[in-house]
């Protein structure tokens, strides 16, 4: 489903409740809405069918990747775009908002530019999520974790891919896991009916900008004062390459912060074990438990 903004897909489900509130999923660097279908459907299981699931392409992504978006391509634009699509579809608005990786930097945008007033009457979402989305800026002596070789991977590798089958194997020849390998085989599509051969679903030009902008943008500012009424949630991925040893002291402090009498919201820090950076690929079933908490109150 899209908008004249970004492209969404919405869980469905048999239920006849009526959808009472929202949890809206932004995926991360080169994925996609669909590439969290699979989680959607175990989260959809186990929480209350009131519960609307949304799922986002963000901009030169998936579907949005064709709609017509003016530069920059950076986090606030990003993070503006969603502000567009729940302008245009209020029910949309996410009471949970949980973004991946790049995601999770346009998640505390959103958030940062709606506590500020920028999207108006917006008001920030009562549970953020950021998934291995380290909140400050990325060196540039830090890039050479898994998702830069990823990004060097893709640049070597055909304009036009055989088949989804070839990619898998070859990611995998070239050392990185089943699970990123499929993962990576999601975001093709077929060039044309019935054919093998595919292209991605995504600008790789649009989303290296994107990229780029993740690595600087810096958000500490933002869980030192988390918005009143709001708790932002930072989850580390137990096998990830991306935190430092003082990052990770940073986080704890915070997070033992108390929120002060309605004044300031709060900071929650956990660590998914047995996942590296690809979390809902990696441990789904440990991600869901550990997100479940806010969808019972």
């Amino acid at each position: 489903m899209s908008t004249s903004t970004l492209a969404f897909e919405e869980m469905e489900d048999n239920a006849a409740h009526s959808k009472e509130k929202t949890v809206m999923f932004l995926h991360g660097l080169l994925g996609s809405a669909r590439n969290w279908r699979g989680f959607a459907k175990r989260l959809q299981s186990a929480i209350d069918p009131a519960w609307r699931i949304v799922m986002v392409d963000l901009r030169n992504h998936g579907q949005s990747g064709e709609l017509e978006l003016s530069p920059p391509h950076d986090i606030p634009a990003a993070a503006r775009d969603v502000a567009d699509l729940i302008r245009a579809r209020p029910e949309l608005y996410p009471d949970v908002l949980v973004g991946h990786s790049m995601g999770g930097k346009v998640t505390l945008e959103f958030a940062k530019s709606s506590m500020e007033r920028k999207y108006g009457s917006m008001t920030v979402p009562r549970q953020l999520w950021v998934l291995d989305s380290v909140v400050g800026e990325v060196p540039i002596k830090n890039e050479e974790g898994e998702v830069e070789s990823v990004l060097e991977t893709i640049r070597t590798l055909p304009q036009v891919i055989p088949s989804r089958r070839w990619l898998v194997e070859r990611m995998q020849e070239l050392g990185f896991s089943k699970g990123l390998a499929n993962w990576l085989g999601s975001n093709l599509k077929a060039i044309s009916p019935g054919s093998e051969e595919s292209k991605w679903v995504f600008n790789f030009d649009g989303a290296y900008s994107m990229f780029t902008s993740y690595r600087k943008m810096d958000y500490w500012s933002l869980l030192e004062n988390p918005p009143a009424g709001s708790d932002i949630g930072i989850v580390r991925a137990g096998r990830s390459d991306r935190w430092t040893p003082e990052i990770i002291a940073r986080l704890e402090e915070l997070s033992r912060a108390a929120p002060d009498d309605g004044r300031r919201g709060s900071v929650t820090y956990r660590v998914l074990e047995n996942a590296g950076h690809w979390v809902h690929a990696d441990n789904p079933e440990g991600l869901l438990e550990l997100l479940l908490p806010s969808f019972q109150s």
